[in-house]
């Protein structure tokens, strides 16, 4: 083989690694999750929808649509952690919502938080067919403001975090809300994943005068929004479905 051949099948080589690589952790200063071995399983497909809704002020429902099938046509394999994406135009009011403790949902359920302290909700579905209500609620998780996910048939409460996005994707998003699965009695090979996952953030109420959003956007209706939703599952297999959408002109957008 010449020189010239064996540049070019390096470089094919190269591409083909880079080709395959894991798209990197978008939030990797946040809560880390506990070590866990990847598990043989099936590989999942994922694809992704987002709506986002102008209303009062500035304010923005976001509601994202994840749907998830396995390779194989099997259950999907279980998550590690999703880390939903929001557009470089997006900001979060956390300060401006009441808080729910963790403690408080698990000694008393989602009814005893403070009103106003829920910012959204959502579906979640599994292969069997069954669906769950989903509800979120603005909280503190350490210092760090987030939200509460919680499934009130199963008992299920998921943390997730608000945190700034790293490098390299700050060209597209500013923030991000990292949610840990942690592990379970379950073997990771026998968790299931959801088939499809809607959770959407769109709460607004009065605060120092004006109308704000738990979500917010300094854009008009029409500009294009990015979005994403890095998922990491218990095979180790990392996906990053991404979406453009048109800002839609709510009921409520005075403009």
């Amino acid at each position: 083989m010449t020189a010239a051949a064996a540049l070019a099948a390096l470089s094919m080589l190269a591409s083909a690694a880079n080709a395959s690589a894991a798209p990197p952790d978008p939030a990797p200063g946040g809560p880390q999750r506990p070590y866990e071995p990847d598990v043989e399983g099936t590989r999942n497909i994922d694809a992704l929808s987002v709506t986002a809704t102008r209303g009062a002020g500035r304010s923005v429902t976001l509601a994202f649509d994840r749907r998830s099938r396995a390779e194989t046509g099997q259950v999907p394999a279980g998550a590690r952690r999703f880390v939903f994406l929001f557009d470089r135009s997006v900001s979060f009011n956390p300060g401006a919502f009441p808080t729910c403790a963790r403690a408080v949902i698990e000694k008393q359920g989602a009814r005893a938080c403070p009103a106003g302290a829920r910012i959204g909700g959502g579906l979640g579905e599994s292969a069997d067919g069954q669906s769950q209500e989903v509800l979120a609620f603005n909280t503190r998780i350490g210092r760090l403001p987030g939200v509460l996910v919680v499934l009130p048939a199963s008992g299920v409460i998921l943390e997730q975090t608000l945190e700034r996005v790293a490098d390299p994707y700050r060209k597209d998003y500013r923030w991000a809300l990292d949610e840990i699965l942690p592990p379970t009695s379950v073997p990771p090979q026998d968790r299931p994943g959801t088939t499809r996952f809607q959770l959407s953030f769109g709460a607004t109420r009065q605060h120092q005068g004006r109308t704000v959003g738990f979500a917010e956007t300094s854009a008009k209706p029409g500009d294009v929004l990015d979005f994403g939703l890095w998922s990491e599952f218990v095979t180790g297999q990392v996906v990053l479905p991404t979406v453009r959408t048109a800002l839609l002109a709510g009921q409520e957008d005075g403009r």
